[in-house]
């Protein structure tokens, strides 16, 4: 990927603002290189005092100067910013969309299906290094820019190509899935703090362990029944601990929550 490579957002949002850091913070680009527009000027002093780019009122200004375009918008704005912007785009410009539910046919027929477009779903941790993203390619994109998304989006995390039908799920699971691990990790520290542990204290050892957890699976493949048992000793506290769980259904409500987003992900796309 050109060191030059320009890179803008249409909407200066959370999930703009945490990729373009993400991406000063991994030293691929550069705040000169990197540009935003939003209607809110909220956002744009959010994003340019984040990063040390530009942030313009007009969706023009970041098309015209920009080589890679995200479209970072709510999908129920995305119907208009196409219809204002088609005529702006080119076979010059990488487009690339991280709006849930919006498929790459309705891109196409908006923009054009000769269009180089890429559909993404990343996540907040991108900030940190360590979001969980999938991208799919439309008929126009080329291997070269799969790779270059691809490039973008290691650099933050961990990317996976997948199939375009499989990116609702992926939206519904690690999409949506920063919330739910956090109020996990919420209520661990909680069960800390009612156990008489400091908040704080508690706190850092309920997120150090959700990520220690992740760690060892990520690195060893094992799966997760064969870490729950190893902790679980017979007769111990974790077996006891775990009967709660599944007394309180942790289990089926962690899929039913999955499940959610993933429909309301779709249903956004329909509308």
């Amino acid at each position: 990927m050109s060191e030059s490579l320009r890179i803008g957002f249409l909407g200066a949002g959370k999930m703009a603002t945490a990729l373009a850091r993400g991406w000063l913070n991994a030293g691929l680009t550069t705040p000169n290189l990197l540009c935003a527009s939003d209607p809110l000027e909220a956002a744009r002093d959010a994003f340019a005092k984040s990063t040390g780019a530009v942030a313009h009122p007009s969706n023009e200004q970041v098309v015209a100067s920009s080589d890679i375009v995200f479209l970072a918008v709510k999908p129920q704005m995305m119907p208009s910013l196409l219809s204002e912007m088609a005529s702006k785009i080119t076979a010059r410009h990488l487009i690339v969309s991280i709006a849930a539910g919006i498929t790459l046919e309705q891109f196409g027929a908006a923009i054009g299906r000769e269009r180089r477009i890429v559909r993404v779903m990343p996540n907040t941790p991108c900030l940190v290094g360590a979001s969980a993203s999938a991208f799919a390619g439309g008929s126009g994109a080329t291997e070269a820019d799969l790779q270059c998304v691809e490039r973008l989006l290691n650099s933050v995390g961990r990317a996976v190509r997948v199939p375009e039908k499989w990116l609702d799920a992926v939206t519904g699971l690690s999409g949506s899935g920063p919330a739910f691990v956090a109020v996990i990790i919420e209520a661990l520290a909680d069960g800390g703090v009612r156990m008489g542990l400091p908040r704080d204290l508690a706190q850092v050892l309920a997120a150090q362990t959700v990520l220690g957890s992740a760690k060892m699976i990520l690195e060893t493949g094992m799966h997760p029944g064969q870490l729950k048992d190893m902790v679980a000793s017979p007769a111990g506290t974790t077996i006891a601990g775990l009967h709660e769980l599944e007394r309180g259904g942790l289990r089926a409500a962690l899929m039913d929550a999955v499940e959610a987003a993933t429909l309301r992900a779709i249903e956004l796309g329909k509308g």
